[in-house]
């Protein structure tokens, strides 16, 4: 592929913000990143307007896209309109995720995942959120397709390297020493929809577990007596943490006091979308259940929070107007911190010479203009180039 430079932009690079800048393609990655004034003008160029130029956005938790749902079709042509959804919102890579299902679908979905890997970039792994989750917390996961942990599962993660799985757990319902097992073969254990104690999630840290998926919701919350999830979650400094900030989630307090309790560089931004994300659908299906999305807000005919109908862009915007924080660090807990999270910080997550060319543009506002992946512009604002 041809050489091209993105010129005048701003980024934040090793630590520092810089001004007037220009990056080379080189094919899929960065060549170069140097001042405006030092391009080399035999070259095409694309006028970034001076606007924010960011490292593609990594998603560990993306239930739906493009109008579709991982659940209802997990093949790979639903994981390509998936990502190519969240293209519009500044997503490069992702993890889809296949909240609680039959033992058969949950096979489809690894087998469409292994597959994808290798055929649509951007796919970095499979997010299983469930079956082995606590009943008392399942929030919208069919309580009848809960299960226990069984050989059924382990056999899922001899089909391709156990570093490309994440799995969602309520660690009270899990055998002793099954997680460390699962840590053993490398993947990573997340505790969710979890009721237990805090002294049971203090003995699965012990056993591997390594994150918290969407904190406060559907688990132990933090309480005087009792820390539960929460309270272990945010005292441990080693472990991640995914949360959603959209708004309805959590309370922009509660959302900004677990992040500053947690160790910096722990805590990823997750959309945990469902299929309206990219599409111009405003409702879905779920186990046979309408799911609407109204202002913003996925939830059941009852009220019941249903995934989001958040992008990551959204999220970033979020944390900086609503929780205060500075661009920088909202934009690392999107990408930077994803990157470290699943062991590919060797190739995205920043904007480095060697890198993947996987970029969100943002505006003054914090609001997307441009996706771009392996040195493609796949999204503009209002123009899909898909």
């Amino acid at each position: 592929m041809s050489k091209m430079y993105l010129n005048n932009f701003s980024a934040f690079i090793d630590g520092h913000w810089q001004d007037t800048l220009a990056l080379l393609l080189d094919g899929e990655n960065i060549a170069a990143i140097e001042p405006c004034i030092q391009i080399d003008k035999q070259l095409p160029v694309h006028d970034c307007r001076g606007y924010t130029l960011a490292a593609g956005f990594i998603d560990t938790q993306v239930n739906g896209g493009g109008g579709l749902m991982f659940n209802q079709q997990p093949n790979t042509e639903t994981i390509d309109v998936m990502r190519r959804g969240h293209w519009s919102g500044g997503t490069t890579a992702m993890l889809p995720t296949l909240i609680t299902d039959d033992f058969d679908v949950m096979s489809d979905a690894v087998d469409a995942v292994a597959k994808a890997i290798d055929t649509l970039p951007g796919i970095l792994g499979i997010h299983l959120e469930g079956p082995h989750l606590s009943e008392e917390r399942c929030g919208v996961h069919d309580p009848k397709k809960i299960r226990p942990f069984s050989e059924q599962t382990e056999s899922l993660f001899l089909r391709m390297p156990g570093e490309r799985f994440l799995l969602t757990v309520a660690p009270e319902n899990m055998p002793e020493g099954a997680i460390a097992k699962l840590t053993a073969l490398g993947v990573r254990v997340s505790a969710g929809h979890s009721a237990a104690s805090y002294d049971c999630i203090k003995t699965a840290l012990t056993e591997g577990l390594s994150c918290f998926t969407h904190l406060h919701n559907a688990m132990s919350p933090l309480t005087g007596r009792e820390p539960g999830v929460v309270g272990a979650a945010l005292e441990d400094q080693d472990s991640y943490m995914g949360i959603i900030i959209d708004g309805f989630h959590l309370h922009d307090t509660t959302a900004a006091l677990s992040i500053a309790a947690k160790a910096q560089g722990k805590t990823l931004l997750v959309s945990d979308a469902m299929a309206t994300i990219g599409s111009d659908k405003d409702s879905f299906e779920l186990y046979g259940e309408t799911i609407y999305a109204v202002d913003g807000r996925c939830a059941t005919a009852d009220g019941t929070l249903a995934g989001s109908a958040l992008d990551m862009a959204g999220a970033v915007r979020n944390c900086v107007i609503r929780l205060g924080l500075p661009l920088e660090e909202a934009l690392r807990m999107a990408s930077q911190y994803p990157a470290e999270f699943l062991g590919t910080d060797d190739c995205r997550g920043h904007l480095r010479v060697g890198y993947r060319a996987d970029f969100a543009l943002l505006n003054a506002d914090h609001t997307l203009q441009q996706t771009w992946l392996g040195g493609q512009c796949v999204y503009t604002r209002d123009k899909s180039t898909r």
